[in-house]
């Protein structure tokens, strides 16, 4: 029977969540579709963004662990900045991809296809160029059971990149980017619940920063469609 290599908890699921990595997605999600394909956003849509970012980063950072271990502080800002980088410049790009080939020549598959390709080699080569790759190897060799994990994590996700690629298709990436920072402070809120985390006043500021922009969002398209629904029976009955 091969020898089983441990499995040990991560320390960062023990202490409380932070989530740094989507503070500033909203604002630079906007700045990179004026970039790509020219969009311009009204002063107000900037301004809830804006709402958003203070929101979350008020949140974040009343939750953030008190560590004094800055060693890593400016490679993880830089690897910050590249992920918010990529992130935004990847939904604009795929939103005029849609707009150039139009949406009923480009489905969800073809899309995902190509980016789980290009990830997958990107991947490849990391693990090739690191030397990390016969470890992986050797440590799948060793725990067996660890693939049915992977499988059951890459349905999971294929699931969740289909849902990703047709609200980007046909609501556009400034709708996802909101849905995902939602998605993410509910789910923050939920293991601050579950997990016992420490909630203090400003993190229940910043939730509800965030939360009251989207409702506010929520309820202004809301009026914004009954209205239209009323000017085209207006114009019907004339």
């Amino acid at each position: 029977m091969p020898h089983q290599l441990p499995l040990q908890r991560n320390p960062l699921l023990t202490k409380e969540p932070t989530p740094i990595s989507f503070i500033i997605t909203h604002i630079p999600v906007m700045i990179m579709g004026k970039v790509l394909k020219g969009t311009k956003y009204p002063f107000a849509q900037y301004l809830e963004a804006a709402l958003i970012t203070v929101g979350v980063a008020v949140f974040s950072l009343a939750s953030k662990s008190s560590d004094k271990n800055t060693s890593t502080e400016f490679l993880g800002l830089f690897f910050l900045v590249c992920y918010i980088s990529f992130d935004s410049f990847t939904s604009q790009w795929q939103d005029k991809v849609y707009q150039n080939y139009g949406k009923a020549n480009v489905d969800p598959y073809q899309m995902m296809l190509g980016v789980n390709t290009s990830a997958i080699c990107i991947t490849t080569a990391g693990l090739i160029i690191s030397g990390d790759l016969p470890v992986v190897i050797e440590f799948l060799k060793a725990n067996p059971s660890v693939f049915q994990y992977n499988v059951i994590t890459a349905i999971t996700s294929a699931s969740g990149q289909l849902c990703i690629y047709y609200t980007i298709k046909e609501f556009g990436p400034i709708v996802f980017t909101i849905i995902m920072t939602t998605r993410q402070m509910i789910s923050i809120c939920i293991s601050s619940v579950i997990f016992g985390h420490a909630m203090n006043a400003f993190s229940v500021l910043g939730a509800l920063i965030v939360f009251g922009v989207l409702f506010y969002q929520i309820q202004k398209k809301y009026r914004n469609k009954k209205k239209k629904a009323q000017r085209t029976v207006s114009a019907g009955s004339q």
